[in-house]
């Protein structure tokens, strides 16, 4: 035994450093999400999030002026403006993709037909030419930039306001804050008559829950919309709310009737011997001893119900006054499937509650599990 128990101290290190790893492969992303929610669609295309701190160079063009812009001066016909933008500053410029930082600000370049372009070290240009210009679109002036290191909340400010994420942030609490109530209050009546009252039937019961617990809640979609529509609940937070429990039943039901059996049985006799009715002892016995169990199970099914998209589709449908966030994040992928920044910010919105949730209840949780998980009757 002495030699078994030096084996497992020796690995104490490993153990640690696989558990540190996890940590840091499951943080580092979420890190990354929260600081891209703050940088512009310019410094994501121009560098990763890990470069944020840092200077950041990229290479790009923008189009002088047109004939509509041209002013004349004497004898020439100028068309003037500005390159950079707002913290930028010029490395190099060019006239063409293969030389984009042929030339240093300030230079002055001859073009076709007498044209000549100089582009000054703050981004102002000069394009001259001793004809009148006819383009109506303007000539690539490459660039070579740097941006300084900046964040900003307008990626927030955006995602709220315009692109209706706050609407179904409040939508996504009507579901969730009622879904995870329910359940856990007819699990929990449900629980304590399988673990500690005797009735015909209690076994075969106790296996449908199990048997439950692996059926696939794809089957039931759309006999379970049928029948909302039959009865006349049709699509609405009733018929959402009723379905998330039902789902959610089969799970919260075996947790909390597994942690309630391990409860000491001595306490519950002596409150029947008291003269304690059954639903005084599940009040003021049960319900404070199972705490951990419950509150595991609440988070589970409020990360499940927020995270949801499948169940939401099916009983809300997609309409924008009940369209919940997963929803809006789907239709933020198909329109904006470029702006980085929005999907950035529009996903940290949403995991943020659930991670709040999850680290306020978290010393609850393994309690829960693993005294659910090791304990039957």
């Amino acid at each position: 035994m002495g030699g078994i128990a030096g084996t497992k101290a020796r690995l104490v290190w490993a153990v640690n450093l696989a558990a540190l790893l996890l940590v840091v492969l499951w943080t580092i992303p979420t890190f990354g999400l929260l600081v891209s929610s703050f940088r512009d669609r310019d410094q994501i295309a121009a560098s990763g999030w890990w470069r944020t701190p840092f200077t950041a160079e990229s290479t790009g063009f923008v189009r002088a002026g047109t004939a509509a812009d041209q002013q004349p001066e004497g004898d020439l016909f100028v068309i003037s403006g500005t390159v950079l933008a707002p913290g930028q500053t010029l490395l190099a410029w060019g006239t063409s993709a293969r030389a984009p930082g042929a030339f240093a600000p300030g230079e002055t370049v001859a073009l076709k037909d007498g044209q000549a372009l100089s582009v000054a070290a703050d981004g102002h240009y000069r394009l001259t030419a001793p004809q009148a210009f006819t383009e109506t679109r303007g000539m690539r002036i490459f660039l070579t930039t740097t941006t300084p290191p900046r964040l900003t909340t307008e990626n927030y400010a955006r995602v709220i306001g315009a692109e209706g994420l706050g609407r179904a942030f409040l939508n996504t609490f009507t579901v969730t804050i009622p879904a995870t109530v329910i359940p856990i209050l007819i699990a929990a009546f449900a629980a304590y008559a399988l673990a500690w009252m005797q009735f015909p039937g209690r076994a075969l019961l106790i296996a449908a829950v199990v048997g439950l617990l692996v059926v696939p809640l794809q089957l039931a979609l759309i006999p379970l919309l049928k029948l909302h529509n039959d009865i006349g609940l049709g699509k609405g937070y009733m018929g959402i709310w009723l379905a998330h429990t039902g789902f959610g039943l089969p799970l919260a039901i075996y947790l909390l009737r597994n942690y309630m059996v391990g409860l000491p049985r001595e306490i519950i006799e002596s409150a029947r011997v008291d003269g304690a009715t059954e639903f005084q002892i599940f009040r003021r016995i049960i319900l404070p001893l199972s705490f951990p169990a419950l509150a595991s199970f609440a988070i589970f099914q409020f990360l499940w119900v927020w995270n949801d998209l499948l169940v939401a589709t099916v009983f809300l449908g997609n309409s924008q006054d009940q369209l919940v966030m997963t929803g809006v994040l789907r239709e933020l992928l198909g329109s904006r499937g470029g702006d980085w920044e929005i999907l950035a910010a529009s996903a940290f919105v949403s995991i943020a509650v659930p991670l709040l949730v999850f680290f306020a209840m978290q010393k609850y949780l393994v309690r829960g599990l693993l005294a659910g998980s090791v304990k039957g009757g």
